[in-house]
């Protein structure tokens, strides 16, 4: 952390412990509710037009030129040619290629951004009329969740991880119906498929043998369009809840 990001976070955490009184906790409150109800509202009213999509993750950090950012372009091409759009989170990276394999399509290129201190901007291939800006976290990824007809996960940090394990624990726990999880580079997803395998299943009995069918782990684009496409042979599209 740089010294300008430790002293907001020490002043976050002394913020946290201030003591506030009634009217002032109830005040902040009912504005916050607000202000998630209005991103619900905005985000509902937008995407429940969208028609099928399949969002694609991955990290915001990714160059250009890096292969993992050409198989991204190239899997929301591919998608658009089969019939779908592409949500993603917006921003710079795997992000940006996929509203851009979309955007070079003429499909459907929604980005959900979100507002951060550092690093996320929106790209500029995101439909202008299907940017939307976020300051929660937890109601983007119930739009995440609400209008996507599948997730495509390539590498990526702590947020990767985030959205694809919530996907997994509701479709687990049957908060959500089913829909195609793809894991995208083998090599970089193995060792935490191994981990889930061994520590998750056979060390701890902590989930079922059949949880690991509900992602799947892929090498390319077409192999990561052809789950998607496979899986919606048996079943119409439509949102998950």
């Amino acid at each position: 952390m740089s010294d300008f990001e430790d002293k907001e976070a020490e002043e976050r955490i002394k913020r946290a412990f201030k003591e506030r009184d009634w009217s002032e906790i109830r005040s902040e409150d009912s504005w916050a509710i607000f202000k998630v109800m209005s991103e619900f509202v905005v985000g509902y009213e937008k995407l429940a037009k969208i028609g099928p999509c399949v969002s694609i993750f991955g990290s915001a950090r990714t160059p250009r030129d890096h292969e993992y950012y050409q198989m991204a372009e190239d899997i929301a091409a591919k998608l658009v040619r089969h019939g779908y759009g592409v949500i993603t989170g917006g921003g710079p990276g795997i992000m940006e290629a996929g509203n851009k394999g979309a955007y070079s399509e003429g499909g459907k290129s929604v980005g959900l951004n979100i507002m951060l201190p550092f690093e996320q901007f929106n790209n500029i291939y995101i439909d202008r009329d299907k940017l939307m800006n976020f300051d929660y976290f937890f109601v983007r990824k119930v739009m995440f969740v609400r209008y996507s007809q599948g997730f495509v996960v390539l590498p990526g940090g702590f947020g990767t991880l985030d959205e694809f394990f919530e996907a997994l624990t509701l479709i687990q726990t049957n908060k959500i119906g089913r829909f195609p999880i793809v894991l995208v580079g083998r090599s970089y997803w193995e060792g935490l498929v191994d981990w889930i395998k061994k520590t998750l299943l056979a060390d701890s009995n902590y989930i079922k043998e059949d949880d690991l069918e509900l992602f799947t782990v892929v090498d390319n684009a077409t192999e990561a369009v052809k789950v998607i496409d496979d899986f919606y042979s048996k079943y119409l599209l439509s949102p998950n809840f």
